[in-house]
């Protein structure tokens, strides 16, 4: 009797671990799924060419739904990133009547705990009729879209 009781708590045993192994694989594809839970509190890091301003500006402007705090410390995500601008050459303005510039821009969603990146994004715009607010524009419209948990 006692070797079928032995038995029985090592298959037990070997369930609950298995349920708990399960779990934690869960959790760990969920944070590299890229998602940040809505209401997350985000810092955006200082960035060249004052694109943090931008970035945040538009992060309200498309109503992502994060708590963009002030200090890395209140933080649970920081967004990293840069940015570069070409002006039109004066070539461009006169053979093709474009005055655009060409603007680049990457972002990154860091978790500051972990330091693992869950979320990046790069856009190219070559003719860009409002600079570094379209490129803001759009990262923050993938980041709504596709990093914040739904």
């Amino acid at each position: 009797m006692s070797h079928k009781r032995g038995v029985v708590s090592i298959l037990v045993l070997l369930i609950v671990g298995a349920i708990f192994a399960a779990q934690a694989e869960d959790a760990k594809s969920t944070a590299a799924s890229g998602k940040i839970p809505k209401g997350a509190k985000v810092f955006v890091a200082p960035m060249a060419d004052g694109f943090d301003s931008y970035l945040k500006d538009a992060i309200a402007d498309k109503k992502v739904p994060v708590e963009i705090v002030a200090s890395r410390d209140l933080a649970e995500f920081e967004i990293t990133g840069t940015s570069e601008t070409q002006k039109a050459s004066t070539a461009k303005k006169v053979i093709l009547g474009n005055w655009h510039s060409r603007e680049e821009a990457s972002i990154s969603v860091s978790n500051i705990k972990s330091s693992e990146v869950v979320w990046s994004y790069s856009v190219h715009k070559e003719a860009s009729a409002h600079g570094k607010k379209s490129t803001a524009g759009a990262c923050a419209k993938h980041l709504k879209d596709e990093a914040i948990g739904k």
